[in-house]
């Protein structure tokens, strides 16, 4: 049977199905459904669980051993199945094909994917897993959606906040869900329940620094070389951790040199930059950074980063500070 994300936690106060499978392309609502659904088996005697992940060479006996391996004093058991490439393989397939014909009332089969296309969505061992128990497909909210999301997750928390607040966070976080349960929860840390005013929403979601790291991402995809150090220089004499600067950096790196290699192979840039989650007026700095640069000059911006990475952790000489900026620098020269 298939469900909807918003009718699961229902279903769980009722009963529990002998198997679920739950994908979708937003990690963190897989990961919040299947952390309920491995709640409400707790509270239901599924004491014992076994985490299984079927990653390549993977032995598909561990799942036939772990649903027969039933402990004589708890006897009730979870099993955790992961499957990170989404396909199990023909082997995979018919083990879990037939784990579906011997369901019983004592194993119950947590199977969490990636995200889906329609082909996969068909497979034989898709259809037999919905068939068998639940099948829950998650949606990241559009960003026409994202601040009635947003709403809904301040609620739970005891708060609620004016729809100019709520669009404010969701033209913040860019479509990005994790980033977007970070901020309300720091909102829950900083203000007590009730309603929220904009001016609370701001003050809590921008960084108070002068030099904050939105700043230094937009010099460094807009090509400012003069911003970039001016930013850099900043955010160092403040202190920030070289960790979270580098972290910044190398998402618009690493999403550099995923659109670019896919406009070289002829996939439309608008298509590449929604799979790469690049959303609202990132797209127009992005366009305008993949129109000056190379897949070779984001590939070296992607080792570099490596390179950097490894001298924050000791393991290779340099200044850190001055590699941030060779970065940057490499990514503002235009290609010939």
């Amino acid at each position: 049977m298939q469900l909807k994300g918003a009718q699961l936690l229902a279903h769980l106060e009722r009963d529990l199905a002998p198997v679920y499978i739950v994908y979708g392309d937003e990690p963190l609502l897989v990961m919040e459904a299947a952390d309920a659904i491995r709640a409400a088996a707790r509270s239901k005697g599924f004491d014992e669980r076994e985490v299984l992940t079927a990653l390549s060479g993977f032995d598909w006996n561990q799942l036939r051993m772990a649903a027969g391996n039933l402990s004589l004093f708890g006897g009730r058991k979870l099993i955790d199945l992961r499957i990170p490439t989404g396909k199990p393989g023909r082997e995979g397939s018919a083990a879990l094909q037939d784990y579906c014909q011997r369901t019983g009332p004592d194993t119950l089969l947590l199977v969490t994917l990636p995200e889906l296309d329609w082909k996969e969505e068909k497979a034989a061992w898709v259809t037999a897993l919905g068939n068998a128990g639940i099948a829950l497909k998650l949606v990241a909210p559009t960003l026409a959606e994202l601040p009635g999301w947003i709403a809904d997750r301040l609620r739970r928390q005891g708060q609620s906040a004016d729809r100019d607040a709520l669009e404010f966070i969701a033209d913040r976080v860019e479509g990005n869900l994790l980033a977007a349960q970070q901020e309300i929860r720091k909102l829950g840390l900083l203000h007590p329940a009730g309603k929220l005013g904009l001016a609370d929403v701001r003050d809590a979601v921008l960084d108070v620094a002068r030099f904050d790291l939105d700043g230094l991402r937009e010099a460094l995809l807009s090509g400012d070389t003069g911003r970039l150090t001016r930013t850099l220089d900043g955010l160092q004499q403040e202190g920030e951790a070289p960790p979270l600067i580098l972290w910044a950096l190398t998402e618009e790196v690493r999403a550099l040199a995923q659109i670019r290699q896919g406009i070289d192979n002829g996939q439309a840039a608008d298509s590449l930059m929604r799979e790469a989650r690049v959303w609202g007026p990132r797209q127009a700095l992005m366009k305008r950074c993949l129109s000056r640069i190379s897949t070779a000059q984001a590939c070296a911006g992607l080792a570099l980063a490596g390179q950097i990475d490894r001298m924050i952790k000791g393991l290779a000489p340099g200044d850190v500070w001055n590699e941030f900026l060779r970065l940057g620098l490499l990514l503002n020269q235009k290609t010939a």
